[in-house]
């Protein structure tokens, strides 16, 4: 299996430190909902794992949470709740979309807010090591702050290829950051009011960004990992800085084997994001599209290639998904009343099959594809031609039996479930009648009325949510 190693830029063959294959995923900030954008990062490295568990690795995977975060701050303090309370709602969120696309867990799902005197013992190795220091009070700072030094990392900005004099040069120092280098960036950051703060060597306050996973990473999977994945967006500077500090508070190189990046979900020219509002919630995607189209819709592009949001693709992919579907279940139904046999006397009134479809030609591609940096389009065409063979051969009298084995089998690597289509999702458009009604009982003031159809839906095991952007709904667990 060869990858692209964002670091080198080259394509190299994945050999790991050891056993198990150590990876380490960045996870989401729970301010806000889980988007497309962030279920095609989590799609691909699922799909990832899936295939070198196939192949005989053993993985470790192991995945953040941002719990704390200016993002989550300043929403909370919207909402009138407490920090805490917001992320914890965002991260059941996050559960209850992994488990809707199928993804499987990851072994640990470290918390920031749970891991900060790792975080400060490492902010200590660095300062004795000379790699951090404390901004000095006569600068006009906030007592408390500590930074990286940047310029003492030889080879820092190697993995997002930038200059550090030509990054300092566009860059300027904030009054009141006391930073030797404008291109520092901090590790702790000073206590602010109305802020969570927990206490450290340098007075109360709370960690940087970069420092999180660093720590997590070092505590779940050691020193050195084989895998780090997340978006092209986290590459400077997140992963740059992770890398920097790493790097400089073990003394080993490299921190990370392999660095995989994901391209961005795009709707128009712009990336999906939360903090741009342009992004379609992932239980919203799945409710209307179902997982499998969800899915398909992200592997039929390459995981470093741009994805273009639209309905038509997603329709498409659902489409898709219901042939698949459809050549799995009339496979399995002929194997199942026993005309996939192939024995002379199969018994009466039961035909005598001809030789039976020979799958390995399309598994072996889908193997050579997903062994040339996760290409996950080819595989997908790999699959979609062994259903249509699949059909063919059916209808031709042949025994599709092993045929309908590889299927599965190809199916399970891409986390693709095929199972029958969910009757909420074929219920949609009477629940959307029913919201709609609802609304309008809102308008003309009869909430008795509108609590009712909620309640009903409810018993119903649909759960009705209302947002800025309207009502929701959603399947209870």
């Amino acid at each position: 299996m060869k990858l692209v190693n964002t670091l080198t830029r080259q394509e190299e063959e994945f050999v790991p430190l050891g056993d198990p294959v150590r990876m380490y995923v960045c996870g989401v900030t729970p301010y806000d909902e889980n988007h497309v954008g962030h279920a095609m990062s989590y799609i691909v490295f699922d799909v990832l794992r899936r295939y070198l568990e196939y192949t005989g690795y053993r993985v470790r995977h192991v995945q953040n949470f941002t719990d704390i975060d200016d993002r989550i701050i300043a929403r909370a303090a919207r909402l009138e709740i407490d920090e805490a309370e917001l992320a914890q709602r965002f991260i059941d969120r996050y559960f209850e979309d992994m488990r809707a696309l199928n993804i499987l867990p990851a072994h640990d799902y470290p918390r920031a807010t749970q891991e900060i005197p790792e975080m400060v013992a490492i902010i200590q190795g660095l300062i004795e090591k000379g790699y951090a220091y404390v901004a000095p009070e006569e600068a006009g700072s906030e007592h408390g702050d500590v930074y990286y030094r940047v310029e003492r990392k030889h080879d820092y900005g190697k993995l997002s290829r930038r200059n550090l004099d030509d990054m300092v040069a566009g860059a300027r120092v904030e009054p009141g950051e006391g930073k030797e280098n404008p291109m520092d960036f901090a590790l702790w950051k000073s206590a602010k009011p109305g802020e969570p703060t927990w206490d450290s060597p340098w007075g109360p306050g709370r960690p940087g960004w970069h420092i999180e996973c660093s720590a997590m990473s070092l505590k779940y999977l050691g020193e050195q990992i084989d895998i780090h994945g997340g978006g092209e967006d986290l590459i400077f500077p997140h992963h740059e800085n992770e890398i920097a500090q790493t790097e400089a508070f073990t003394g080993k190189e490299p921190f990370v084997r392999y660095w995989l990046h994901n391209a961005w979900v795009r709707v128009g020219e712009e990336k999906m994001s939360k903090s741009l509002g342009n992004f379609v919630p992932v239980h919203e995607a799945v409710q209307r599209w179902g997982a499998d189209a969800v899915r398909l819709f992200v592997l039929t592009s390459h995981y470093r290639s741009p994805l273009t949001y639209s309905e038509d693709a997603l329709d498409a992919a659902k489409r898709g998904a219901g042939r698949l579907r459809t050549s799995l279940s009339v496979a399995a139904g002929t194997a199942s009343t026993g005309e996939s046999t192939g024995a002379a006397g199969a018994g009466p009134g039961l035909p005598v099959r001809q030789a039976g479809l020979d799958a390995a030609a399309f598994k072996e591609r889908f193997l050579e594809a997903m062994d040339h940096d996760l290409n996950t389009p080819q595989a997908v065409a790999a699959l979609f031609d062994l259903a249509r063979e699949l059909n063919r051969a059916r209808d031709e009298g042949q025994d599709v039996a092993s045929a309908h084995g590889v299927l599965r089998e190809m199916a399970d690597i891409l986390g693709l479930t095929l199972a029958e289509e969910d009757q909420s999702l074929a219920a949609a458009p009477f629940i959307q009648l029913l919201m709609d009604v609802r609304e309008e009982l809102r308008q003309a003031k009869r909430y008795d009325l509108a609590d009712v159809i909620r309640s009903r839906l409810g018993e119903l095991g649909i759960a009705l949510e209302d947002t800025p952007q309207g009502t929701v709904w959603r399947r209870r667990d």
